[in-house]
């Protein structure tokens, strides 16, 4: 953290804090602060909190998120965390392995308030195998397919969790076989065998990403990504009987989103 400025000589200001890591951010400020500037993306705007919000009681979740103990995983600048304490969820643990990233999640908590939610620096992974703690929903957005073993995680989730949602891309022949530039990150294909579940997993290698200092990917030089089918089969393997899904573009290839409940 050397190439922060340790001084400022201006009145304080909730710009000073974001400007900590200028250059670094990914979210755009809430609407409600378009006085501040920061990343590009809407993260604090998104609608993926919403669309599981409404499916999750759909599914007979009384309330959604309000009122529930939520995990999430892998938080990055903090947006989905104060969309999920804006529907008044009884808390939101929010654990974030990147340390940069845990960084900016405190700044935007001091500027944007999230009176629910707190954040821990830590790998989810050990999070949830030494806890003890049960929680109404998790929610895992953007994680799946930065680690190299990501039927771990669901496995893990499910014996945590009893509802889900979950964002992620996914690999898909089709994309990579029409898109040479992004398909070129994909170098392997590996037969696993997680907690009983056999499946297959692609490697991704994030090459010249790694180089910027807002990378918040996973902490290897790859990661492995699951097949849309093998995903949902995993959930299925450890307990997972409601689904609502959606599909959709993504830069990277098609991403799904999964609101998931166990019967």
């Amino acid at each position: 953290m050397s190439d922060f400025k340790h001084f400022f000589g201006t009145a304080p200001s909730d710009q000073n804090a974001l400007d900590l890591f200028a250059g670094e951010w990914s979210s755009q400020p809430p609407a409600s602060r378009a006085d501040l500037k920061a990343g590009a993306t809407p993260l604090f705007d998104d609608p993926r909190i919403a669309w599981a919000h409404h499916r999750l009681m759909e599914m007979g979740l009384a309330g959604g998120f309000t009122g529930r103990e939520v995990l999430e995983l892998g938080p990055l600048e903090g947006g989905l965390t104060y969309l999920i304490d804006r529907l008044e969820a009884a808390s939101v643990t929010a654990v974030e392995a990147n340390a940069r990233a845990y960084l900016k999640c405190l700044i935007a908590k001091e500027t944007f308030g999230m009176p629910r939610a707190r954040f821990l620096l830590g790998d989810c992974l050990e999070f949830l195998r030494t806890t003890d703690r049960r929680f109404g929903v998790g929610v895992a957005c953007g994680i799946l397919y930065h680690l190299t073993n990501p039927v771990e995680l669901l496995e893990l989730l499910a014996r945590r969790c009893d509802s889900l949602f979950l964002w992620t891309v996914f690999y898909d022949p089709e994309f990579v076989a029409a898109n040479p530039v992004p398909g070129a990150k994909f170098s392997e294909e590996i037969a696993m065998e997680t907690a009983g579940f056999p499946h297959t997993v692609h490697r991704f290698n994030y090459g010249p990403s790694l180089d910027w200092k807002g990378f918040c990917g996973g902490g290897e030089i790859y990661s492995y990504w699951m097949e849309k089918d093998q995903i949902l089969g995993a959930l299925r393997k450890f307990g997972f009987t409601d689904f609502r899904t959606e599909q959709h573009p993504n830069v990277h290839g098609s991403a799904l989103m999964v609101a998931a409940r166990k019967g």
